[in-house]
């Protein structure tokens, strides 16, 4: 039997759009909202309509409607710890977005969008493995003060996909091998995964700097820029996410402009480049612990893998770990359609919160 699967994945500055015929992509738009648009609504709630209208004419414009669809999967935010998987988008999931009870993420905005389409549709909606999916083993929740707790916070999406597809790549399961991967994007996290779980990782805020993540440092400076009464509470959010990272350090998040200044002999780019491929190295070696030395392959993916400088500079710093595998890209849209094409062929179980 064939499935349609919408597939919605909202970021910061723009929604991706793909429809999926069981394994096969029929189309895959990313729709970028100006910063005008976006600066028009008060917060991320008030932009669902918006970007709901806007899957809609993208699968108007390319010959489909919402009544062709089997089911529509929207990326999974940063809802209180789940497990990994699918989750049928239900009251108690749409109440967690719609009245902020949640960490303001674009991502949220996937279940509440889908569940509109997929309502109309008279279909079922989900997310699919969310970036606050917990497998953390209770030894790494652990920190120097009793009223915080290390949670799960990263690319679980596009982190497990690789995995699967390295195992498959090596003719074994995903649930029998180890990996430790880093995801290079505009935000970067490490995950640890043993036997098809991720039992420890580095969330974009205290592990390696990126493009626009301060990534972790030093505490006591924070709490001095904290209360130096020069930055709001809003504005010490936003240089840890948003304006943090090479944002700060050279005034640009976009790796082409940042290239280019490499290519002209600008030291202080090519230091920051190194300082980072640096910081993922460290990460990458301190997770190896958790998996007792034993792990199959590193794996680097997401948008940054692609740049030969950074990647080369890791291989530099941790290639006597192990094998490094080069992935680059985001694979969140293929991630979610195959998770959505799973549980509607009944070959893994679905949860609900």
């Amino acid at each position: 039997m064939d499935y349609k699967i919408l597939v919605i994945n909202p970021g910061s500055t723009s929604t991706k759009i793909a429809l999926f015929e069981n394994d096969k992509e029929l189309f895959n738009e990313n729709v970028v909202h100006p910063q005008e648009e976006i600066e028009k609504f008060e917060g991320l709630i008030q932009q669902i309509p918006m970007r709901q209208k806007h899957v809609i004419e993208a699968l108007e414009k390319h010959g489909y409607k919402v009544s062709d669809l089997s089911v529509v999967m929207g990326r999974g935010g940063l809802f209180p710890p789940i497990r990994a998987g699918g989750y049928k988008v239900n009251q108690v999931m749409l109440d967690l977005v719609l009245q902020e009870k949640i960490s303001p993420h674009a991502s949220n905005l996937g279940a509440v969008i889908a569940d509109g389409i997929a309502r109309e549709a008279g279909v079922n909606a989900y997310i699919y493995d969310a970036e606050s999916s917990d497998e953390f083993l209770d030894v790494v929740r652990i920190t120097g003060m009793k009223e915080v707790l290390r949670k799960s916070f990263c690319h679980v999406l596009n982190s497990k996909a690789v995995s699967r597809w390295y195992a498959e790549s090596i003719h074994k399961r995903y649930e029998d091998i180890n990996l430790i991967v880093a995801h290079l994007g505009g935000g970067i996290t490490i995950s640890a995964h043993r036997k098809g779980s991720i039992i420890d990782s580095y969330s974009d805020d205290n592990g390696p700097f990126a493009p626009e993540r301060s990534g972790g440092v030093p505490l006591l400076d924070v709490i001095e820029l904290c209360y130096s009464g020069e930055f709001t509470k809003k504005e010490m959010q936003k240089k840890v996410r948003g304006l943090g990272g090479m944002r700060d350090l050279l005034g640009t998040s976009d790796g082409r402009e940042i290239s280019r200044r490499m290519d002209q002999g600008d030291e202080r780019a090519i230091l920051v480049m190194e300082a980072l491929a640096y910081q993922v190295a460290k990460g990458i070696a301190s997770l190896g612990p958790i998996l007792k030395g034993e792990f199959d392959a590193i794996i680097l993916t997401g948008g940054l893998a692609n740049n030969s400088f950074l990647v080369e500079k890791i291989k530099e710093y941790a290639g006597w770990l192990g094998k490094i595998e080069i992935l680059p890209g985001e694979h969140e849209m293929e991630a979610l359609a195959m998770g959505g094409l799973r549980i509607v062929r009944d070959n893994e179980p679905v949860n609900e919160m």
